[in-house]
């Protein structure tokens, strides 16, 4: 394959593909390389096969944190996509572009229009076939499909959406729309049943034009330099070592393998890097640092009318809506694990929402580090509402743990290792009680089971939330994009500073967390990153 391309992207993910099929449409000829293996799968298709996919070492990197203070000591579990269209692949699959004064802070932090809000409005316009219909903020015949977002997907959400209002949190109808903040119905990235992975939305298609080769299995272990430019890859396949030459290398695998690489490459931490016997091309101490991730929290109601746990528990019920999925496309299974949510704010002087909402009509136990890892309803009608932090202040960071490409990195997520972390998540999750105490879903609640009726004081509340929290799956920022030299990596046009040749195309490169899901945002990194590469090789 040497000499055949003028790209390498270095991972199939969200903003991968969408990165690879723009820079193919405009006649480039790319290779993509993919850790992990093909999306075809049923799981993978099936939209709530979700739950198959948490613990699942064939599509997943499955990581785990270093023990955390801020969670009372526990490692928390990362699920990442290890499998084409990356974690597009495996998760929830809720398209949230977070509130448009985040890309006021992408543009400050960047220097440049194009990360700009009108920018990424404008952008996530043309990638989406928006099933509301297109108006001043959707999109519509983008190569994206995007389910509506106005049909409930379980009869509960709507005294959820009810009680919300009775709280003080009004019906917002869309998210991606004029505000943010409210409670709705959540779009998702399904299309007639299926998951609309960035893979099917983008890679695949872009395969026809023949101007894509995409390897799978095909394990990055090094960028290969000459100088400080980067002329290659080096990656394992089929039990053999490998290079890929291209005019230049994209890496696209994401806030935790992305700044490996780039680490196992000698670019990053020089003290560190040496310490692992990794020669040091260049001394990056932001390579791996700034890790920013929403960390979240569900309580858990029992509940005296049916919720999914009811059908999806029982084997006759697993087997109903098994075949009504097989038959019609249809049914429990064709929805995300997210039937609503929304934004609030926990201190009504902020500018704007702080806190994420997450309603769904279904209820498990998370396993805890050491315990079986299984995702199984629990035997009785249960409600759960979750929420997360939208702009946590705390960071955490990502280190080799050896010099072997294949061995996991070190992830320290530090969460709550803030005062302003913590109080903020005190005064949601009372907010939650606020919303279960409101009629018309009050009624319908049996008891509080999770942290229960019997944890009340601040002191509980925090020590419960550091015991159940954890990552809602956003991790960013570990290679970011600045204006300020000493402070981020890359720059406005993804190039990394001091070596040639190279760019970082993913959710590492966020220079702050959006308010809301990351899938959106990843894609919308590889659609403006490739107007980018085109527009300054």
């Amino acid at each position: 394959m040497d000499g055949q391309f003028d790209y390498v992207i270095v991972g199939a993910g969200s903003s991968g593909s969408v990165l690879a099929a723009r820079l193919a449409a405009a006649g480039r000829r790319v290779l993509v390389l993919e850790a992990g293996g093909s999306d075809r799968r049923f799981y993978v298709q099936m939209p709530l096969g979700y739950g198959k996919l948490f613990y699942d070492p064939a599509v997943n990197w499955a990581y785990r944190t270093e023990p955390d203070p801020g969670l009372n000591g526990q490692r928390d579990y990362w699920p990442r996509g290890k499998v084409v269209g990356g974690s597009s692949s495996i998760n929830a699959m809720v398209w949230i572009r977070g509130d448009e004064s985040d890309y006021d802070d992408w543009q400050a932090a960047s220097g440049a229009d194009h990360w700009g809000r009108d920018a990424a409005r404008a952008a996530y316009r043309a990638i989406e076939d928006n099933a509301d219909g297109a108006d001043t903020w959707r999109g519509q015949g983008g190569p994206l499909h995007i389910r509506s977002g106005r049909d409930p997907a379980h009869p509960l959400v709507t005294p959820f959406l009810q009680a919300c209002a009775a709280a003080g949190l009004p019906r917002n109808a869309d998210f991606n729309g004029a505000r943010q903040e409210g409670a709705g119905i959540y779009q998702l990235t399904i299309k007639g049943g299926r998951r609309n992975s960035a893979a099917r939305a983008f890679l695949r298609p872009a395969m026809k034009s023949g101007r894509i080769a995409l390897r799978t299995r095909a394990h990055v272990t090094r960028v290969l330099l000459e100088g400080r430019r980067a002329v290659g890859v080096e990656y394992r396949w089929k039990g053999a070592l490998h290079q890929a030459r291209a005019a230049e290398v994209i890496l696209a695998g994401g806030a935790i393998n992305t700044p490996q690489i780039l680490m196992l490459s000698g670019i990053g931490p020089g003290g560190a890097l040496s310490a692992h016997g990794i020669e040091v091309v260049l001394d990056q101490p932001n390579v791996g640092r700034h890790l920013n991730d929403h960390q979240g929290i569900n309580y858990t109601w029992r509940m005296r009318v049916p919720t999914m746990n009811d059908i999806l528990r029982p084997w006759w019920g697993k087997a109903w809506v098994g075949a009504r999925y097989l038959l019609t496309g249809g049914g429990p299974l064709s929805v995300s694990i997210n039937h609503g949510g929304g934004f609030f704010r926990t201190d009504p002087s902020l500018a704007r929402p702080n806190m994420q909402l997450y309603f769904q009509a279904f209820s498990t136990l998370m396993p805890r580090d050491g315990e079986r890892p299984i995702l199984s309803p629990d035997p009785f009608p249960g409600l759960s509402i979750g929420l997360s932090n939208c702009r946590p202040t705390s960071r955490g960071w990502i280190d080799l743990a050896s010099a072997d490409p294949f061995a996991a990195p070190r992830i320290t997520a530090n969460a709550f290792s803030t005062d302003q972390d913590v109080a903020e998540m005190l005064a949601a999750v009372k907010f939650l009680r606020r919303i279960a105490a409101q009629d018309p879903l009050a009624p319908l609640i049996a008891e509080e089971l999770r942290p229960g009726p019997e944890i009340r004081s601040d002191t509980d509340l925090i020590d419960d939330f550091r015991q159940r929290s954890g990552t809602v799956f956003h991790p960013s920022c570990t290679v970011r994009m600045g204006r300020d030299a000493a402070t981020s990596v890359i720059d406005a046009d993804l190039r990394v500073r001091g070596i040639d040749g190279l760019r970082v195309c993913d959710a590492s490169a966020f220079p702050t967390l959006i308010g809301g899901n990351t899938n959106a945002p990843a894609m919308l990194m590889g659609w403006i990153g490739a107007e980018r590469l085109l527009a300054t090789r």
